[in-house]
C-alpha cells in the first residue's frame, strides 16, 4: 500500500534487512514490537535467522506490513483473522512505531490503511488492544472510531472499530 510520496506499507522482505535491523535495535531487548510478528523464540540475530523468521511470516495466517517512512522501517502493523491464534488476546490489528518515529501520525495513517483493507475483506468490525497506559495507541484507535470495551484484566484497553457504514 502506498501513499503519494509519504509513508507506505510493504510486505516484510529480506531486501530491507538493514532497515529492519535498525528499527529492531532501537526497540532494544525485551520491548514489545507489535505488528512485526516477532515472537520470543524467533532468533533474528543474523541473516540466516532473519530469513527463517521471514519464511515463517509467510506461513502466518494473518497479514503483516512494515511501515516505511522514506527508506526507514518506522514500525509494523498486522491484520489478523478472527481465528488467528493471537486475535483473541491481542486483537485483530496490532501495530508498533519505533521510538524515534513516534508522534508523526504514522500509526494513525497505517491503521487507516489497514482498516480499508479489512473493509475490502468485508469485515464488519475489528478489535484493537493496547496497554492501559499507552495513551498514544488509545488515541489512534479512538481517531478511527474505536469504541472502548471493558478491560479484561485492568492492564489493557480493548477497542472495537465498526467498519460497516464507515
Amino acid at each position: 500500500m502506498t501513499h503519494d510520496g509519504g509513508p507506505r506499507l510493504v510486505a516484510p522482505t529480506a531486501t530491507l534487512h538493514d532497515a529492519w535491523r535498525a528499527a529492531h535495535e532501537e526497540w532494544g531487548p525485551g520491548l514489545h514490537e507489535d505488528g512485526f510478528g516477532l515472537g520470543a523464540d524467533d532468533d533474528v540475530s543474523d541473516r540466516a535467522g532473519f530469513a527463517t523468521w521471514l519464511a515463517a511470516l509467510e506461513r502466518d495466517p494473518g497479514q503483516l506490513w512494515w511501515i516505511l517512512d522514506g527508506a526507514a522501517v518506522a514500525g509494523g502493523i498486522a491484520l489478523r483473522a478472527d481465528d488467528h491464534p493471537m486475535a483473541g488476546r491481542h486483537g485483530h490489528v496490532g501495530y508498533g512505531i519505533r521510538p524515534s518515529f513516534r508522534g508523526r501520525g504514522l500509526a494513525t495513517w497505517a491503521l487507516g490503511q489497514v482498516l480499508a483493507e479489512a473493509r475490502s475483506q468485508r469485515r464488519e468490525s475489528v478489535r484493537v488492544v493496547c496497554a492501559r497506559d499507552n495513551v498514544a495507541s488509545a488515541r489512534v484507535a479512538e481517531h478511527h472510531g474505536g469504541r472502548l470495551e471493558a478491560p479484561d484484566d485492568g492492564r489493557v484497553r480493548r477497542y472495537v472499530i465498526d467498519l460497516a457504514g464507515r
